[in-house]
């Protein structure tokens, strides 16, 4: 490459790398980490950005670049002068996204693993959701609710099901969504690890109440979170509530 393109390229890739870098890591873009889940993904993540990001600076550079230096002077319609491809940078962007591929392929598959890894003493809670909202069985206390509350520290597995159509549940905070499916039953499992209250979503298009179906998750300590489903066996039982309905 001769000087005079070298100079500009530079400064170009210093630029428009500062402003990429700039957007990429000023700005607020994921919700807090609430699970051990959220943290994997993440990870890999901030990697797929800060990749894309490097790529986005150098094509775009050599974009403007070649848009200034080589544009035709007014008036000038003649086709270029023809030109043969080269070979080595015909290898190089070749090579780069493949090898690209590959990282994330395994990435995506190791923490694909990690995060569906399930743990023998994991809680296990049932969701039902349906045309506008979500209920969340604890069979082993005698309890329904139409919140989420999980162990801090504890896996949980969600035995989902769906009454009428497809909904999703997510959790910004878990990095977690799946579909639960009329006929089918899914799982999701978490593990929670910050304490507090985060919305509850349905992800899916469900109908015109698609807006309102909102709930909350609610991650206690432990302790708290004992105490919490005894308090809750211990009022449905006063109230006569009824014992959850058996599924299939």
């Amino acid at each position: 490459m001769k000087n005079r393109h070298l100079a500009p390229l530079v400064v170009l890739h210093l630029v428009i790398g500062a402003i990429t870098a700039a957007v990429i890591f000023g700005v607020d873009w994921w919700p807090d980490q609430a699970s051990e889940q959220a943290v994997r993904a993440d990870h890999l993540m901030w990697f797929l950005v800060i990749a894309s990001g490097v790529i986005f600076t150098g094509v775009t550079a050599f974009l403007v670049y070649a848009t200034w230096r080589f544009r035709a002077p007014p008036g000038d319609e003649s086709d270029g002068p023809p030109s043969h491809g080269n070979t080595r940078l015909e290898i190089v962007w070749t090579v780069i996204p493949v090898l690209l591929l590959a990282v994330i392929g395994i990435w995506s598959s190791v923490t694909t693993g990690r995060n569906e890894a399930v743990a023998s003493d994991r809680e296990i809670i049932e969701v039902h959701a349906w045309q506008f909202a979500w209920e969340f069985t604890y069979r082993d206390a005698g309890f329904t609710t139409g919140d989420l509350v999980l162990p801090q520290g504890r896996q949980v597995e969600l035995i989902m099901r769906s009454s009428d159509v497809i909904h999703d549940l997510w959790v910004p905070e878990f990095r977690l969504k799946e579909d639960v499916v009329p006929g089918v039953t899914t799982n999701l499992l978490i593990d929670p690890t910050r304490v507090g209250t985060y919305p509850l979503i349905c992800a899916e298009l469900c109908g015109a109440g698609h807006g309102i179906m909102r709930s909350q998750a609610i991650v206690k300590t432990q302790a708290d979170y004992e105490a919490w489903k005894r308090q809750s066996a211990a009022t449905a039982r006063a109230a006569g509530a009824p014992a959850p309905a058996p599924t299939n």
